[in-house]
């Protein structure tokens, strides 16, 4: 029964032991690796990808999918520029508050896309993979169709803070990734909610007959996923100074990679936010790493495919397991 239980718990916190086994590697092989500096420009790199994750956490947990996240990066930097530079009159240093105003126009938009995406798999019963691809389509189109195809930069001059800013020596993104982390996994652990996604995902009918309202859990996570990649949006804005539509293009394989290495199941009902963090905690520190030991960026590719493909044979033994 030891022996059982100590391969359960070993089969479970793989992936830690995993990215632990990394850390000492990379610690031992790469100069520079280790210093502070390194492990907050790590940190973040993966805050926008990384409160995305615990978004599609959500989502993958409830048994969905959302695959317009990217899309909704590039069109919340979009349109968040856009909403300044018109209710600005396209002025130089626009005040405080028409940067809030193109902030909450962007989350508004970003909550109202999530609900949607929920109400056309409750209505009409399309799956959300394809729902979500097609959003992912429209969604990229409406950041071109916003900008006319080309970067509006219409932010103060205060603006970078957001993204490039620092409090007390750290990052501010990584407050925000924090943030995210501590939202999704009380959500997930302590609420009613939270304990609704995973029966949701487990056995939708028997949640049905439970009395939870299924239709409910499900757009409340994809509404989450959509409002952390507006923010995602709106950090990256912040970073580069613009709405630009090219930005985070790719980003939902990049999510959804780090959830599925996270240990978190394809068939909904099993998997946990600190497992989504582990997950894109690992993506970020290979990704590092591999920049200081100097790998072509092609390779690091090639390297980031096999190591997907080999979390979701992962995965899938576990989950016959």
């Amino acid at each position: 029964m030891t022996n059982t239980h100590l391969a359960t718990q070993l089969r479970r916190h793989s992936m830690l032991l995993i990215l632990l086994a990394l850390y000492v590697l990379v610690a031992f092989t790469a100069r520079g690796f280790m210093t502070i500096d390194n492990q907050l420009n790590i940190l973040r790199n993966i805050a926008v990808p990384g409160m995305i994750a615990f978004g599609m956490a959500l989502v993958i947990i409830v048994g969905e999918i959302d695959l317009s996240v990217g899309s909704m990066v590039a069109v919340s930097a979009c349109l968040t520029a856009w909403v300044v530079e018109k209710a600005s009159g396209d002025a130089f240093e626009p005040a405080w508050y028409f940067v809030a105003l193109g902030i909450a126009v962007t989350l508004c938009f970003a909550g109202f896309v999530g609900w949607f995406n929920g109400m056309l798999r409750q209505r009409v019963g399309v799956p959300t993979f394809i729902s979500s691809l097609a959003m992912m389509a429209t969604l990229a189109g409406m950041a071109n169709l916003i900008t006319n195809g080309s970067a509006i930069e219409a932010f103060p001059s205060w603006y970078y803070i957001i993204g490039s800013g620092r409090f007390l020596g750290v990052p501010v993104p990584v407050y925000l990734l924090a943030v995210a982390f501590i939202f999704t996994f009380v959500l997930a652990n302590f609420t009613t909610l939270g304990r609704s996604i995973y029966a949701v995902g487990g056995n939708m009918e028997a949640a049905r007959l439970s009395g939870i309202d299924i239709w409910r859990t499900k757009k409340i996570c994809m509404i989450i996923v959509a409002l952390f990649a507006a923010t995602g949006g709106i950090i990256y804005s912040s970073l580069i100074n613009s709405g630009n539509p090219t930005i985070a293009r790719g980003m939902e394989l990049e999510v959804i990679s780090a959830v599925i290495i996270g240990g978190v199941s394809l068939f909904g009902g099993r998997g946990s936010i600190w497992g989504a963090f582990v997950g894109v905690l690992f993506l970020g520190v290979l990704i590092n790493a591999m920049t200081l030991w100097g790998f072509n960026p092609y390779a690091q590719q090639v390297v980031r495919g096999a190591l997907i493909l080999g979390a979701v044979f992962v995965n899938f033994y576990i989950d016959r397991k």
